[in-house]
């Protein structure tokens, strides 16, 4: 992560300096958007004079340009905000490095193409010298003009995106993708944000959730753009990284709630074949070979999905923004490599033993088709986890920074990413 930050912020000339009294600043992304500057502009200046009145606090107006063609940036100078050329292309990466080089301890981020109306981020900075870490604007709650919002976006899209992000992540808003916030510069920089695209927004409020920092929310208003062209954004397109980040920040439904289904079921399946062919449940068995073999592949395949949540729970750990959930902490003793492979080879060693076993009891019949694949499959499936245990110990062992206690390996290099 560090490295990508440095990327980024390498893309920012090295003279961007400013007054050390400015207080807030308004951070516009830009992309050829020389229509609509001028409404920006003088919009962010009357948000910037409404906080001076109500909080004594002086403002700047950053426009972040990703290379446009159009004149953006000499009318931005012109009209008396800083610009800030950023190189690296994407909506994220043009907030990332307006960011960086913005001088205000509030960071107030909106698009230049006329939708936002600036003037509501002056309730966003009272919340944030209330105490919030995050504000959120919220267009549900402000009014969406006619012709704002494409349909698909403002019923399925929005809904959708949010309640999945609210559901994984539990972060309490009711419009994760409103563009119009406000953040502390302390919370972004342990934030540690790095998404180039999109879904920087979702990045953002995943991480603040997770690192348990406040969030609060205001309405927002939303009116149509002022441009002449297509907007930037590709609904289909956008939703679609939106919905991948989500799952890929969240282990529990990425691999987690997999793991537990597919063990669970595989299991249930495994036991009651056994049991049948025990004899302990009368009746004809209704699970033949081939329950048999999707049992066992299930069963490998959530242990298998179990480990992956594991690591990148653990890996979001060592990074800095997701706390190690407590019952991992309590067993830190059994979490080590020594572990893992004991255990991962204490299980290849029953599967060795069981297919010999296996074999002996196929030589006893003169080698005709054993009367019940489960003791095979059961032989299989303890190999194959311990393997998986084996190597996933492994996998856990260089997360934690080449070290054999895994949580202890997580835990310790929080600090050098910058936050708490």
């Amino acid at each position: 992560m560090g490295h990508s930050l440095e990327m980024q912020r390498a893309d920012q000339p090295a003279g961007n300096t400013c007054p050390p009294d400015l207080a807030v600043s308004i951070v516009m992304p830009c992309l050829n958007e020389a229509q609509s500057l001028p409404h920006c502009i003088a919009n962010a200046r009357e948000a910037l004079a409404r906080i001076e009145r109500s909080y004594g606090l002086a403002g700047e107006i950053v426009i972040a340009d990703n290379g446009s063609t159009d004149g953006s940036q000499a009318l931005a100078t012109r009209l008396g905000a800083r610009v800030v050329p950023v190189t690296r292309k994407g909506y994220g990466a043009a907030l990332i490095g307006g960011f960086d080089a913005a001088a205000g301890r509030f960071l107030v981020m909106g698009d230049a193409d006329g939708s936002y109306d600036f003037t509501d981020s002056v309730a966003m900075i009272g919340r944030l010298l209330d105490g919030a870490d995050l504000c959120m604007g919220s267009r549900f709650q402000g009014g969406i003009k006619p012709g704002a919002m494409p349909w698909k976006n403002r019923y399925i899209g929005n809904p959708a995106l949010t309640g999945i992000l609210n559901l994984f992540f539990r972060t309490g808003v009711d419009d994760a993708h409103c563009g119009l916030r406000a953040i502390r510069r302390e919370a972004y920089a342990g934030l540690g944000l790095e998404s180039t695209g999109m879904e920087f927004a979702s990045e953002m409020v995943i991480k603040a959730s997770l690192k348990r920092l406040r969030i609060d929310e205001v309405p927002a208003t939303l009116s149509p753009d002022l441009r002449d062209r297509a907007p930037h954004l590709r609904p289909w397109r956008d939703g679609w990284r939106h919905l991948r980040y989500l799952f890929m920040l969240s282990p529990t439904w990425a691999f987690g709630v997999p793991a537990l289904l597919l063990i669970t079921a595989g299991t249930l399946i495994l036991l009651l074949a056994g049991l049948y062919t025990l004899g302990l449940i009368r009746g004809e068995n209704p699970f033949g070979v081939n329950w048999t073999i999707l049992a066992t592949f299930m069963v490998t395949s959530g242990h298998f999905a179990a480990l992956m949540a594991l690591a990148t729970h653990f890996y979001g750990a060592r990074l800095g923004y997701r706390p190690l959930r407590p019952v991992l902490r309590r067993l830190e003793t059994v979490l080590t490599l020594e572990t893992a492979l004991l255990s991962g080879g204490a299980l290849l060693l029953c599967s060795a033993v069981s297919l010999a076993a296996v074999g002996l009891w196929w030589t006893a019949i003169d080698f005709v088709a054993l009367p019940s694949s489960l003791p095979l499959l059961l032989a299989i499936g303890m190999g194959v986890i311990g393997l998986q245990t084996v190597l996933g110990g492994l996998l856990l062992a260089v997360i934690a920074g080449h070290k054999a206690q895994f949580v202890l390996g997580v835990e310790a290099p929080r600090l050098a990413f910058g936050v708490d």
